[in-house]
């Protein structure tokens, strides 16, 4: 236990900082600024009112390591992702539901969080 919560032995929080953004009513990001974002997320994409994108992986077991470090991050985040997984394949889609289901800051920083649990972004 760290903090009062369970966490695998080992196993450290990329940000052991929760986030602020989660304050309050979260906002919906206007389309330019969604479009600003998206133009540092490679592979990202607005789909609907959600930040989405497939990850592939070689095997299961890497879909599923990715799959724990993004479940830190978002924890530490209190914002959490729809995503599903078959075998080797994950699928992401981000959007807050306090914010009608929009996407806000707290969508965006969390793909950066995801960029980097996938080793694709510094």
């Amino acid at each position: 236990m760290t903090g009062g919560r369970w966490q695998p032995a080992g196993v450290e929080l990329a940000s052991a900082a929760r986030t602020t953004i989660g304050a309050g009513m979260a906002k919906p990001l206007p389309a330019a600024e969604i479009d600003a974002a998206l133009a540092g997320l490679s592979g990202w994409k607005l789909a609907g009112d959600a930040l989405a994108k497939d990850f592939q992986f070689r095997s299961f077991r890497e879909a599923m390591t990715f799959m724990v470090r993004v479940a830190f991050e978002a924890e530490a985040m209190e914002h959490h992702p729809d995503w599903t997984n078959v075998y080797n394949r994950v699928a992401i889609r981000l959007n807050t539901h306090d914010a009608g289901g929009k996407v806000t800051a707290k969508d965006v920083e969390l793909a950066q969080r995801i960029e980097r649990c996938a080793g694709t972004q510094n």
